[in-house]
């Protein structure tokens, strides 16, 4: 059983600079804490089982790209909804 010592370090090692600039696997967080980590950072990369960087909002995204909704496996919710930035297609009509 993790006491709350312990909790802080393993909180401390996971938000290192190192291991957050290697991308994060969505699935050792709870949906809340992965949600709570994007909100405070604006944007992470997650490693794993995306390969991408999500964003707290769409002002994050840039003048070519639109926000968009998908989930990633977290440890208490199979599908939990993150946003992250997709091109926008013109047609050239």
């Amino acid at each position: 059983m993790l006491n709350w010592r312990t909790g802080i370090i393993v909180a401390a090692i996971f938000l290192s600079s190192s291991a957050f600039a290697a991308g994060i696997d969505s699935r050792t967080a709870s949906c809340g804490q992965l949600q709570a980590l994007i909100a405070s950072r604006g944007y992470i990369f997650i490693a794993q089982p995306f390969g991408d960087f999500v964003v707290a909002n769409g002002s994050l995204c840039s003048g070519g790209e639109r926000l968009q909704t998908r989930s990633v496996p977290t440890i208490d919710n199979p599908q939990c909804p993150v946003n992250y930035c997709i091109p926008i297609f013109r047609n050239n009509v």
